[in-house]
């Protein structure tokens, strides 16, 4: 995974690590805060989606892959900006999930299990650091125009998106990045362990 931070002097600074090896994160981690200082605010958006039926031969290593980057990395990145997050009880975290966090689809177990982890984690989280003033929230996209579903034809975009989604599109990132930069501003001060789904509608409908 590559990340591009912003130095001390408004220079980019990009890190690449390999979020399932935990040496590696936690050198990353240190690096960012050599670069950039105290860690005041964490957003997690990095994850893969393995499709592995219970019942496939890989299924044991794509399982121990998406838990690793999709749920272990942000454990281990919180334990190490844990210090700077709790300094001045404004520290801010958001946890980019999805709405298989809040749901199922058959054959993606690892994935699915992992976003439900997301959701859990947040939720204990906002509970264990909310007396240090110390914020963490969830967000669940649904179907969002990235690079993991480029392969899907966009024929079937638009037909999944006018049978299951009210809005009757795909969103885009840039959607999900202004809900996550809301919950970083001062002006959230008190929300945390929200789950909030951005996908048009989708999980209401479906429920």
């Amino acid at each position: 995974m590559a990340q591009d931070i912003q130095g001390a002097r408004g220079t980019a600074v990009a890190i690449e690590v390999d979020l399932a090896d935990a040496a590696a994160t936690d050198a990353a981690m240190a690096a960012a805060r050599e670069s950039l200082g105290p860690i005041d605010l964490l957003v997690h958006n990095a994850g893969l989606s393995l499709p592995a039926p219970i019942d496939q031969d890989g299924f044991d290593d794509a399982w121990a892959t998406t838990l690793a980057v999709n749920l272990s990395a942000y454990t281990r990145t919180i334990r190490a900006a844990l210090e700077d997050l709790r300094r001045d009880g404004a520290g801010r975290i958001v946890n980019v999930a999805s709405t298989e966090g809040l749901g199922a689809t058959a054959y993606m177990a690892p994935y699915t299990a992992s976003k439900h982890g997301v959701v859990g984690l947040t939720r204990s989280l906002a509970v264990e650091l909310g007396p240090s003033g110390v914020t963490v929230n969830c967000i669940c996209p649904g179907p969002i125009r990235t690079g993991m579903n480029d392969l899907i034809p966009e024929a079937a975009k638009v037909k999944f998106a006018r049978r299951r989604v009210p809005m009757r599109r795909y969103g885009d990132p840039e959607e999900v990045a202004q809900i996550t930069l809301a919950l970083l501003l001062p002006a959230a001060s008190f929300i945390t362990g929200a789950v909030i789904p951005v996908d048009g509608g989708l999980t209401v409908q479906n429920t």
